[in-house]
């Protein structure tokens, strides 16, 4: 996947990597802490999916606060009349890419967002040397909205530590993982794609923070970013989605993107041609149920 300024984000074509091998670093690079601001505004030069708009709550008023919670999304709705965050998102992601396959929107969907939270988290992280708090209670989210302005934090408020364990708490057990069964039960998408849009997101949000220092001369950032990425992915959930070298990474399924109108293979999909159209059933035969992706192998 890559950065650009569309709300789905799947790339094709060949990067610049760093192809030092990936390894867990020995030793964390420290940077300094510095105040979080109210309106996050070192997130801002990095663009837009680093970029977390901040709004107090205020009981009441009109926009962004009324939004619905990414905490109601996980549970399966919104009870002040929100309906369902999830499937709006879905269905949002479905009409602008034109698909007619739930699943497929449904990943596309979850790739995007797990992009948001990783750069929002690792930047903070790696700017500030601390996060501000993300429960998903805190984090509202506009379903029909592209980056930035899809997601508003009600209450930036510091979070001690910027460490790997915090950014694992932070992102991977209080958003990932729900949402993650949230689109499995749901949509019937494969865990193991699931897991490797978010190493696919993780690597990606590391890859555009490692461009950004080298243009920049912030040697720390650079250091500290690469640091924390190789704890994340030796988390269990993130270790097998897909192979490292130095920046480049290589993931072990499929996000769908092929069966976009349109569409193709992503820079970093295990596929290196799309899957041929399955051949129609002969008359009589029982139909053909969709799929269901399967990690490592030709998803859909």
């Amino acid at each position: 996947m890559e950065y650009t300024g569309q709300m789905i984000i799947p790339w094709r074509g060949v990067h610049e990597v760093d192809t030092r091998p990936a390894v867990p670093a020995k030793r964390l690079v420290r940077v300094p802490v510095v105040d979080l601001d109210p309106e996050l505004a070192a997130l801002r030069p990095l663009g837009g999916f680093f970029v977390l708009r901040t709004l107090p709550e205020t009981a009441g008023a009109a926009g962004p606060p009324r939004l619905p919670t990414l905490a109601e999304g996980y549970a399966g709705g919104a009870p002040d009349g929100h309906g369902d965050p999830v499937a709006s998102r879905v269905a949002t992601v479905a009409e602008r890419l034109r698909t007619a396959e739930p699943r497929v929107a449904a990943s596309l969907a979850h790739q995007g967002l797990a992009a948001r939270l990783w750069s929002v988290a690792l930047g903070c992280a790696v700017l500030y040397g601390r996060l501000p708090d993300l429960d998903p209670r805190l984090l509202r989210w506009d379903v029909r909205a592209a980056a930035p302005d899809d997601l508003w934090l009600t209450e930036p408020r510091p979070r001690p530590g910027d460490t790997a364990a915090a950014l694992t708490a932070a992102v991977l057990h209080a958003h990932l993982e729900p949402l993650a069964a949230t689109l499995h039960a749901r949509y019937g998408v494969a865990a193991g794609l699931l897991w490797g849009n978010a190493g696919s997101a993780l690597a990606a949000t590391a890859r555009e923070l490692g461009r950004w220092s080298r243009a920049h001369g912030r040697t720390d950032v650079a250091a500290r970013t690469r640091a924390l990425t190789a704890e994340l992915f030796a988390h269990p959930l993130l270790n097998a989605t897909g192979t490292r070298t130095g920046t480049a990474f290589r993931r072990r399924s499929c996000c769908l993107y092929y069966r976009v109108p349109g569409g193709g293979l992503c820079g970093d999909c295990c596929l290196t041609r799309p899957p041929r159209p399955a051949p129609p059933t002969s008359p009589g035969s029982s139909p053909r149920t969709s799929p269901r992706s399967s990690p490592g192998a030709a998803s859909g």
